[in-house]
């Protein structure tokens, strides 16, 4: 089976400090060591020159096992746990986000 890009962008706050981003993406990133088939996380701020991210500030890219390992990522209660940290953070809310997911050809 195909392995899946789950990639997403965030408009973080202005008023969220690096100290307090960098704390939640990592506990996002350890996600990797309790829910299978995560095979690799990373993250970053948008430093494009092409000037077209419509306000999206960060973004993160996952790659998982295979749509299986997706569809457990979900629901897992340690996703929505850090799901409910990182939401408070966006411009918006959950309009704050732009997600995608692709199956790696």
């Amino acid at each position: 089976m195909p392995q899946i890009k789950h990639v997403v962008l965030l408009k973080i706050r202005r008023d969220v400090t690096p100290e307090l981003l960098a704390e939640v993406m990592a506990e996002l990133g350890e996600l990797r060591r309790v829910i299978p088939g995560i095979l690799d996380f990373s993250w970053g701020a948008n430093n494009s020159q092409e000037g077209l991210h419509q306000g999206f500030t960060h973004g993160f890219v996952m790659t998982f096992a295979d749509l299986a390992a997706v569809s457990a990522y979900m629901p897992h209660p340690e996703h929505e746990r850090v799901k409910g940290r990182i939401v408070p953070l966006l411009e918006g809310g959950l309009a704050g986000a732009l997600i995608v997911d692709w199956e790696v050809a």
